[in-house]
């Protein structure tokens, strides 16, 4: 007797409609998706989604439906993707023909030697010697207690390569015990199994088995998988392996697909075929998943900052400060020179004692175009009419940035969008800092419209990941970045709207080149603690802005 697997899908779900989703591996085959994976995808398509994060699933895939292909977010790696629609499912009755058998590609000989196999097919072989030494000791066992009623599960080694098994397991008794097995939520009882201990006894069912007892009544629970070659299921394996690592296998924690963790994927997954090819077991197990937020907080625990006013901020929507104009501006930071440098000029690349390359292109009544001025407080000269260019392609917000040292002359502002910034005092400890409690920083922004400083007038704009939550330590250096952080958002500079480099999404709310600390108890992905160096860092990164600790003493 052995079990069945049966699942449903919703008729207008992929495989109700026989759709599959497949991606082209290095040797040139096309390899199908998990069926979840295949059901998520098809959503998106269906919904008309330009693109589709699979990070939430645990992949580091962004699926683009224009170009269709699917883009590794830490490599960068780009692969062409496919929906195919001629798979017969489900099957009423008859036989499958080979080129649409289901999972396609699902024994196609040796795999390819991309990352994404290496990986599959390496779990399969450590999962293999997992089991190897499981066996050995169930065969001990078992010979020790000979006359013990009870139930020896044994276990089939798949073909390291073959693609088509899993784990396969079935379940002897040897004494009048009910072993109820459960697979895929259904349930099949076998009353009183009774049989030799051959290759007949072990179906080539791809399954995972996890067993438990209590009082000579056994439980099977089986979750099918179709087939290992294809992405996502090296992480139910390696989930399923933690659980049954045996004493003294040792254990290589492999990178998440976030980029966390001291080991490689592909580096591991090597390491794991060639112990194993020596006979070595080995489990390759999750790196830790980094820790976000603190545990809950009451909001009577939430205390303000010492030493700053209030406990939030909202940026409405302002117009632009703008100077009398842009020739004001300009005159205002610079000097007059008598003698010009026969140097270039690095807006226009022309020499300083020749015209402005702007000459017939930009005219101010005021300015000449072989007028040359001398910023005043780092020296560097430009053309007058270059720098009126320049400052007319800005925010025009009566500031002036020197464009070889970046020196801003002016209080310098953004084109954050409206939103609210809120600070407290949590009772929770840093990794780093154990004598200081925490504030918190939570910057909540909304979806709108872009307006004329933005990049696309009129056209919407998204706001992914809010509210957002930033961590600073409690103690005289956190207070004060924590303070001209304050004094940036009132400048709107934290954010901006432009391209994400994550999702690689425009027109979205990203940030603006000053560095937050996201993670709270942890520091896996770099955005989080112990740093020594972050509050240093943070305070050269608000410098840059035009945001310095001189401020505050005004």
């Amino acid at each position: 007797m052995r079990p069945v697997q049966r699942n449903f899908y919703e008729p207008s779900s992929a495989p109700g409609k026989g759709v599959v989703w497949e991606w082209e591996n290095d040797n040139g085959s096309w390899t199908p998706y998990d069926m979840e994976i295949c059901v998520t995808i098809q959503n998106a398509y269906e919904k008309q989604h330009p693109w589709l994060d699979l990070t939430s699933l645990g992949f580091c895939y962004l699926i683009d439906f224009n170009s269709m292909s699917q883009t590794n977010r830490q490599s960068q790696r780009k692969r062409r993707l496919r929906r195919r629609m001629d798979l017969a499912y489900p099957l009423i009755m008859g036989s499958i023909p080979k080129s649409q058998s289901w999972p396609v590609g699902g024994s196609s000989g040796q795999p390819c030697s991309c990352q994404q196999c290496i990986l599959v097919n390496s779990t399969r072989a450590a999962s293999n010697a997992i089991l190897a030494s499981q066996q050995r000791k169930l065969y001990s066992g078992a010979a020790g207690n000979a006359g013990t009623a009870g139930t020896l599960t044994m276990v089939r080694q798949s073909n390291t390569f073959a693609g088509t098994s899993l784990w396969s397991s079935t379940s002897v008794s040897s004494g009048a015990n009910n072993n109820n097995i459960s697979v895929g939520g259904g349930q099949a009882k076998a009353d009183q199994m009774q049989s030799p201990l051959s290759n007949s006894n072990f179906p080539c069912s791809p399954v995972m088995p996890s067993l438990s007892s209590s009082h000579g009544h056994h439980a099977l629970t089986i979750n099918g998988q179709n087939n290992l070659n294809r992405p996502g299921t090296q992480r139910i394996t390696m989930g399923a392996a933690r659980g049954t690592i045996p004493p003294g296998v040792p254990a290589l924690p492999v990178k998440n697909l976030t980029g966390s963790g001291p080991f490689h994927p592909a580096l591991a997954g090597m390491t794991g075929i060639l112990m194993c090819a020596a006979g070595l077991p080995v489990c390759l197990t999750r790196a830790p998943k980094p820790i976000l937020h603190p545990p809950p907080i009451n909001k009577s625990d939430m205390k303000p900052v010492l030493g700053v006013n209030g406990m939030c901020r909202k940026t409405k929507k302002k117009h632009l400060r703008r100077g009398k104009n842009p020739e004001d501006v300009v005159r205002r930071y610079t000097e007059k020179i008598k003698v010009v440098p026969d140097e270039d000029c690095t807006i226009c690349m022309e020499r300083l004692v020749m015209s402005s390359g702007y000459e017939g292109i930009l005219q101010h009544k005021g300015i000449k175009p072989e007028l040359v001025g001398k910023l005043g407080k780092c020296g560097h000269m430009y053309h007058l009419l270059c720098l009126v260019a320049m400052y007319n392609n800005g925010n025009k917000d009566g500031s002036l940035q020197c464009p070889t040292c970046k020196t801003i002359y002016g209080e310098k502002t953004g084109t954050q969008p409206p939103g609210k910034m809120e600070y407290h005092v949590i009772p929770h400890c840093l990794p780093g800092y154990p004598d200081s409690k925490s504030i918190r920083i939570v910057y909540d922004i909304p979806a709108g419209i872009q307006t004329n400083e933005h990049p696309n007038p009129g056209k919407k704009f998204s706001a992914r990941g809010f509210p957002r939550h930033c961590y600073l330590p409690d103690n005289e250096k956190g207070r004060k970045v924590l303070k001209l952080l304050i004094m940036a958002w009132d400048r709107r500079l934290i954010f901006t709207i432009g391209t994400s480099s994550t999702t690689g999404e425009s027109d979205t709310v990203v940030w603006n080149e000053i560095h937050h600390k996201t993670e709270f108890g942890s520091n896996l992905t770099g955005h989080g603690f112990p740093d020594p160096n972050y509050l240093d860092n943070v305070l050269t990164e608000l410098s840059a802005q035009g945001v310095s600790e001189d401020n505050l003493k005004d």
